[in-house]
C-alpha cells in the first residue's frame, strides 16, 4: 500500500512518528558524541595531555622489566611516564636511554642538587623507575621562566620602569671566586644598589643572565647548567631532553640465584654441621639415661642424707648421731667427774701452798745460816776446795799405782777423750803467805 492510499488521519499519525524518531536519533547521537568528549577530556586531564612536562633521559645497563607507556614514580605517586627505549650504538659505552617526562608541578621537584633516578626491581622481573626529591635549597633543574643575557645598563632601565620583576639566574663571584649573589637572588628583586655592585665587580662583557619573574611560558625555557653555574636557554622541541644520574639496583631474580649459589656452597657444611648436631643429640640421650639411672641410685643416699639432717635439726642431734644414744649421759657424767676432779685439785692446791711456805722458811733460815758462816769464816772455801784438790791427787795416784792401774782401764772409744785439765785454786790466804 502507497503512502497516497493512507487516509489523511494516518498520513498525519505517520509523519509525527517520524519526527518522534528523528529526534530520539538526533538526542541518541549528541549524548553519545558529549560521552566520548567527556572521556577524551577526562583521559587527556588524567594523563596530563594539557599540562607543562619536562623531558627527561637517564643511561641504564639493562631496560629489563620497563615497556614504554610506564609510569614514573616520586615519593610513591605516578608523576609521568616512560615515552621512550632504546638501546645504544654498538661502539657506546652506555647500554640502554630512557627517555620519560615529568608533569608540573612535580617537575620542579627535580634539583641540581640529589635529584636521581632509581630503578625498582621488582619480585616477578616488573621494575619501576623512581625519581628522587632533590635537597631543600638547591636549584631546580628545569624552569618556565626565560633566560635573558642583560647588560648592566640595560638591566638599570628594566629596574626603572620594571620593579621588583628582575632577578638573577646564575652565581655571581667577586675575583677571589667569593659568591656575591645566587641565582635568583635578591629575592626581593634587583635594585639600583645591586646593579652598582654588580658593575664594581667588573664582571665579563659587563652583563649577566636574569629572568623576569612575571613572565612564566607554558613548557620549559631554562635548564641548569652544573658546569656553568647558570641557566641556559632550551628548546623544548629541538633540544634533547635533561639527563639525570641513574642508580641502578640488582634484580630480584640475580639476587635470589646469588642467595641460591651462597646456599649451594654452604649445604656441604650445613650437612656436615647437622650430622655433628645428631651425634650431640645422641650423646647428651645417652648422658640423659645414665644421669637417670645415676638419679635412681642415689635416691637412698638422698632419703638418708635427709633423716641425719633431720635428727642433726633437734636439739643435741649432733652428739646423738656422734656417739650414740648414750653419749650425753656419758658426757654428762664425765664433765661431772671432771668438776669433780678439778675441786679436788683446788684443795690439794691449797693445801701444797699451805705446806710449801714452812718449807720455804725453813730454806731461807739455812740459807741465811750459811752466809753468816762464809761471811764469819772466810777460808771454809778455801779448806772445802783443797780437800777435793787433795781427794783428786789421791785418786790420780791410785790410778797410777801398779796395783790398782788395772781397775782403772778405759774402754777404748773413750781413749782418744781428751781429760780436762785441773784448776788449783789457791786460797787468799796461801797466797799472802
Amino acid at each position: 500500500m502507497s503512502l497516497q492510499d493512507l487516509t489523511p488521519q494516518l498520513r498525519t499519525r505517520l509523519n509525527k512518528m517520524e519526527r518522534a524518531v528523528g529526534w530520539f536519533v538526533f538526542l541518541a547521537t549528541a549524548l553519545l558524541l558529549f560521552g566520548f568528549g567527556y572521556y577524551i577530556y577526562h583521559t587527556a586531564e588524567r594523563k596530563g595531555w594539557f599540562v607543562e612536562k619536562a623531558h627527561f633521559r637517564t643511561y641504564l645497563q639493562s631496560s629489563a622489566g620497563l615497556k614504554v607507556g610506564d609510569p614514573v614514580l616520586m615519593m610513591g605517586s605516578p608523576v609521568g611516564e616512560i615515552i621512550q627505549i632504546f638501546p645504544m650504538p654498538p661502539d657506546d659505552r652506555r647500554n640502554v636511554r630512557v627517555d620519560f617526562e615529568i608533569r608540573a608541578p612535580d617537575f620542579r621537584y627535580i634539583r641540581s642538587g640529589g635529584s636521581l633516578v632509581k630503578v625498582n626491581a621488582g619480585f616477578l622481573g616488573q621494575s619501576q623507575l623512581e625519581v628522587t626529591r632533590g635537597a631543600v635549597g638547591t636549584f631546580a633543574v628545569t624552569v618556565t621562566q626565560p633566560v635573558f643575557r642583560k647588560s648592566i645598563d640595560e638591566l638599570r632601565n628594566l629596574v626603572v620602569t620594571e620593579s621588583n620583576q628582575w632577578q638573577l639566574s646564575q652565581y655571581v663571584c667577586d675575583l677571589h671566586s667569593n659568591i656575591v649573589f645566587l641565582p635568583y637572588q635578591p629575592y626581593a628583586g634587583l635594585t639600583l644598589s645591586n646593579l652598582d655592585l654588580l658593575a664594581a665587580l667588573k664582571l665579563e662583557s659587563n652583563s649577566v643572565y636574569a629572568f623576569n619573574n612575571q613572565n612564566n611560558a607554558k613548557h620549559v625555557v631554562g635548564v641548569w647548567r652544573e658546569e656553568l653555574q647558570r641557566y641556559e636557554s632550551y628548546n623544548h622541541l629541538k633540544d634533547p631532553p635533561v639527563e639525570l644520574r641513574a642508580l641502578e639496583s640488582v634484580p630480584v631474580a640475580e639476587r635470589l640465584d646469588q642467595i641460591i649459589s651462597q646456599v649451594q656452597g654452604a649445604l656441604p657444611g650445613i650437612l656436615a654441621l647437622t650430622n655433628q648436631l645428631s651425634a650431640v643429640l645422641d650423646n647428651a640421650a645417652n648422658a640423659t639415661s645414665n644421669l637417670n639411672a645415676t638419679l635412681v641410685a642415689a635416691q637412698p643416699l638422698v632419703t638418708n642424707f635427709a633423716l641425719i639432717s633431720g635428727q642433726l635439726r633437734e636439739p643435741g642431734g649432733l652428739g646423738v648421731w656422734a656417739l650414740g644414744p648414750n653419749g650425753n649421759g656419758q658426757i654428762q657424767t664425765a664433765l661431772t667427774n671432771l668438776n669433780g676432779l678439778l675441786n679436788g685439785a683446788d684443795t690439794n692446791l691449797v693445801r701444797l701452798v699451805d705446806n710449801l711456805v714452812p718449807t720455804l722458811e725453813n730454806l731461807a733460815g739455812i740459807t741465811g745460816s750459811l752466809k753468816l758462816q762464809v761471811q764469819a769464816n772466810s777460808n771454809l772455801l778455801w779448806g772445802i776446795s783443797k780437800t777435793v784438790i787433795d781427794a783428786d791427787d789421791m785418786v790420780q795416784g791410785l790410778k797410777r799405782h801398779w796395783l790398782l792401774r788395772s781397775a782403772f782401764k778405759t774402754k777404748d772409744t773413750n781413749a782418744s777423750a781428751a781429760t780436762a785439765p785441773i784448776i788449783r785454786v789457791n786460797s787468799p790466804r796461801g797466797t799472802a803467805q
